[in-house]
């Protein structure tokens, strides 16, 4: 376990609204820590190396160790974070307990890496989309991994990529393709960009947005509903 996973808390026996905000104002976080068969501990952590930790993308998806000041540890993953809608600040956190014996059921970041280096990245006139950035695993605690990577190095023009693609570590599932009756999804493709289309994402969604009305797929000539039209469905509906 590494300094970078590990939290240091305290017992909260003082519990409830004002509580909270009193903690807050100290510069704290109220937290609770559930899951296994024990029953919810309530905690306060240290506010700002909590809001440096969840800078790094491998926070969220990491076994991390709760340290209490009288020597107590706990394995756990992160199952809630909330954040204040304007102010740069941890409003609560919600951590489940982990056992290094039962299956964890995890999103984690997909990574695709060496792009650079693939022939549609140099071709000119291609745009690479990516269409998934996460994804929901399964997996023993020790197996656990940060992320999922995808080398994308022999990505070609015409190209796509499918979930499938991805080479999973030892003892690691997703979900989404654990049976047999599951569907692949394709998480990143190859778009050819006219140049009267421009640069950036914006080129990438008009021509993604021309192969699909040439497949077919895109209903031009329907009506936009006017925002007047969308008040009186929405009144419909009260």
């Amino acid at each position: 376990m590494t300094d970078s996973n590990i939290i240091h808390a305290e017992i909260r026996e003082d519990v409830g609204k004002g509580a909270s905000r009193r903690l807050r104002h100290q510069g704290k976080i109220p937290a609770i820590l559930y899951g296994g068969d024990r029953a919810p501990a309530t905690l306060t952590l240290e506010h700002n190396p909590l809001m440096h930790a969840t800078e790094r993308e491998a926070f969220f998806s990491s076994i991390l160790e709760i340290q209490v000041a009288d020597g107590r540890k706990q394995k756990v993953v992160v199952r809630d974070i909330s954040y204040h809608p304007y102010k740069q600040q941890i409003m609560h956190f919600d951590f489940m307990r982990v056992s290094d014996d039962e299956q964890l059921r995890m999103f984690v970041p997909i990574h695709y890496e060496n792009v650079e280096d693939s022939p549609a990245e140099k071709a000119p006139g291609v745009v690479i989309q990516y269409l998934v950035n996460e994804v929901e695993i399964s997996a023993l605690p020790a197996n656990l991994p940060e992320a999922l990577v995808i080398d994308m190095s022999k990505l070609d023009s015409g190209d796509f990529v499918m979930l499938s693609d991805i080479k999973l570590p030892e003892g690691v599932v997703i979900l989404s393709l654990a049976s047999e009756d599951d569907e692949d999804v394709m998480i990143a493709s190859t778009l050819m960009v006219k140049e009267s289309q421009g640069t950036g994402a914006a080129a990438a969604e008009e021509a993604a947005e021309a192969e699909l009305e040439a497949a077919g797929e895109l209903d031009t000539d329907a009506e936009d509903v006017s925002d007047e039209d969308a008040d009186d469905a929405e009144a419909d509906k009260d």
